[in-house]
């Protein structure tokens, strides 16, 4: 099988995955209590109001017929309008999303400048003292709550030190890679922990294999012995891990977001959760759902192409 058949299969195995996801979501939205009809036109709404909004919202008939609407809304592109704000959600996601995508993204490019150079240094001083306190000082950071990390960060480089600012996100490329250093880094410890620690092993590992004894009994610099074959069989693990972690950044930016008050779909989320804004929530959980379908995919090519095994 070569690869652009691969990929195809893959891209195939999403059409079931969304639809599973879409399903879930929307059965999740109406198992929570509350009636959107009455949340829609406020608690002093008479008897006939919330009557005819129900019956306006199609929430009069059966699920599967609701299903049906929704579904059809979706292909259309329309997730419904907030109950709170009223903005339709399809224009409210389109305007939190980037900021998401860019923190998620940020916080993946430090988490891999941190991971590669500190997993060579621990794997090449094996049972060290820098060793040691590196293993130690992640595996502390895997122990501690991003939301903690993130408020002592804001305290101290925020407030007591004021290197970075406490709120805004920037305008330009430049201002957003300052202002949402303190939330992205505080998003990359966790992953970074992971990731170095799977990259050390895995370095370890192969320093130890024939073909890295072999390339040194030829006489190549060690540097280009690291890097062509010790880091690039090493990383193939870690890619994975990493993959999988751009999901977990996703979502993380829930908490994230929360905490350092950025108006992504994270503190949107959090907003509508509050609200019981069914749609904004409904809408939000969808969007999570089909980007970790797509960081999924994007790590199975992205695989591929370091382990051409994959495609077999």
């Amino acid at each position: 099988m070569d690869r652009v058949t691969y990929i195809i299969g893959r891209l195939l195995q999403m059409v079931p995955t969304v639809f599973t996801i879409t399903v879930l979501v929307f059965l999740m939205i109406h198992l929570i209590p509350g009636d959107p009809a009455t949340i829609r036109l406020g608690i002093k709404a008479t008897e006939e109001k919330i009557e005819a909004m129900t019956k306006h919202m199609g929430l009069d008939k059966p699920l599967w017929v609701q299903f049906g609407l929704f579904v059809k809304n979706l292909l259309r592109g329309d997730l419904g309008d907030s109950l709170i704000s009223r903005i339709p959600v399809m224009e409210l996601i389109q305007r939190r999303l980037p900021l998401t995508l860019f923190l998620a993204t940020y916080a993946a490019v430090l988490a891999v400048t941190m991971t590669i150079p500190l997993a060579l240094l621990a794997a090449l001083n094996k049972d060290s003292f820098i060793d040691q306190v590196i293993r130690t000082v992640f595996v502390s950071l895997l122990s501690t709550p991003a939301f903690w990390i993130g408020i002592v960060l804001l305290i101290v480089l925020g407030i007591k030190i004021s290197i970075f600012p406490v709120g805004g996100m920037g305008e330009t490329f430049g201002e957003r890679l300052y202002y949402l250093f303190l939330p992205a880094f505080t998003l990359s410890l966790h992953p970074a922990a992971v990731l170095t620690r799977n990259l050390r092993d895995g370095i370890l590992s192969t320093l130890r294999s024939e073909h890295v004894v072999f390339a040194r009994a030829k006489g190549l610099r060690e540097r280009l012995v690291l890097i062509k074959h010790v880091l690039r069989n090493a990383m193939v693990s870690t890619l994975t891990l990493l993959g999988l972690y751009m999901s977990w950044l996703v979502g993380g930016s829930v908490i994230i977001e929360t905490v350092f008050a950025l108006p992504g779909m994270g503190w949107t989320m959090v907003q509508g959760i509050m609200g019981r804004d069914y749609p904004v929530v409904q809408g939000l959980t969808l969007t999570f759902g089909i980007l970790v379908s797509v960081v999924y995919l994007i790590t199975d090519i992205a695989y591929s192409f370091l382990d051409a095994r994959v495609t077999l």
